[in-house]
């Protein structure tokens, strides 16, 4: 018997519906379900041996000041991507700062995505309607056009069953990729067996690594697999645009309800860390300055970067934060109105 929850009003709050048939015993169950799941903002599927784990759950509250460093274990791991310059530490901030709107953002952008844990923050946990995410590196654009687009278990399964001995990685990585598939399981490699995961060219292989474990020891197959999948789930939620995110600012900067979270390649590290590594910073400031929505925008703590921003009429605020060796260091937030951020410290 088919039955389609567009039958029951009011329509669910998350958007789009689809109709499938089940056995009429468990409609009721199911309905019941998915109505719990409607009325609850948070929600994770967990995957274990022959079965999916549906649980309701809370993020947990994370505490913090601008002096004290987020601690990255208190806070969900989502990307695939083991990135130089990674937001994971930024994760709280976003949801404070998604969270003091009226109403979520119809759209969260990142122009400049990377391994995307603020995007996919925001739609794993309902912090906007739907989320946009952008980058121009091309082999980092094929792993999330891969995962998005019909291909996310091949690369799932790859991961899984991949001998990691330094003869395999280095064939692997020494050979020419066929096809989308096998250049976005390359990419997810090189990121996961070369030093800080740096993929810039001149990178070399971790050689000790992590408690003496060599290439393996960022290499976690089970938990890379597991995220694909996971993002797969959400694709629906999930738009990619592979491209130049100055060009993806321009085209919603006249959208009042959309949020902008800007993570641009620095103006001091880039050149080290990223093959696209190159933009122009002032252009950015100035077209923020004429966006419609809200942004958000992190940066190296420079007196050049604070000067552009004092220009433009923005506030700053310095955060601190942990780099990949562990040290202690600051980046600067920079939006039009930092009060929500204020009432965090």
């Amino acid at each position: 018997m088919a039955r389609s929850s567009t039958t029951y009003p009011p329509k669910w709050k998350s958007g789009k519906t689809t109709v499938i048939r089940i056995p009429q015993g468990i409609a009721e169950e199911l309905l019941k379900i998915a109505r719990r799941l409607d009325s609850s903002p948070k929600f994770i599927i967990r995957e274990e041996p022959n079965a999916l784990i549906l649980e309701l759950s809370q993020p947990r509250r994370v505490r913090y000041t601008a002096e004290k460093p987020v601690n990255v274990s208190s806070v969900p791991h989502r990307s695939p991507f083991r990135y130089p310059g990674g937001k994971t530490w930024l994760v709280p901030y976003i949801r404070d700062w998604l969270r003091s709107k009226s109403q979520p953002p119809a759209l969260l952008i990142e122009p400049f995505a990377g391994g995307a844990i603020v995007s996919l923050t925001a739609a794993f946990e309902r912090l906007a309607k739907h989320v946009v995410f952008c980058e121009l590196d091309e082999d980092v654009a094929c792993v999330w056009r891969v995962v998005l687009n019909g291909h996310a278990e091949w690369l799932a399964k790859q991961i899984l069953t991949f001998d990691l001995t330094l003869e395999n990685v280095r064939k692997t990585l020494e050979n020419s990729a066929s096809d989308l598939c096998e250049r976005a399981f390359q990419t997810i490699l090189r990121n996961r067996v070369q030093r800080g995961g740096i993929m810039a060219p001149g990178a070399g292989l971790v050689k000790n690594g992590e408690k003496g474990r060599g290439l393996g020891s960022r290499w976690y197959p089970d938990t890379l697999a597991r995220r694909i999948r996971e993002i797969n789930r959400l694709k629906d939620k999930l738009t990619f645009v592979s491209g130049d995110g100055f060009a993806l600012i321009e085209e919603h900067k006249c959208d009042g309800d959309a949020a902008f979270y800007i993570d641009p390649p620095y103006t001091v590290a880039a050149r080290r860390l990223y093959r696209r590594w190159k933009i122009d910073h002032s252009r950015l400031f100035s077209l923020l300055r004429d966006c419609e929505g809200d942004f958000l925008m992190s940066y190296d703590n420079t007196v050049e970067v604070a000067e552009m921003a004092k220009k433009h009429g923005f506030e700053t605020s310095p955060i601190a934060m942990k780099n990949t060796h562990h040290a202690k260091m600051t980046e600067l937030l920079i939006g039009r109105d930092l009060s929500w951020l204020q009432d965090k410290h």
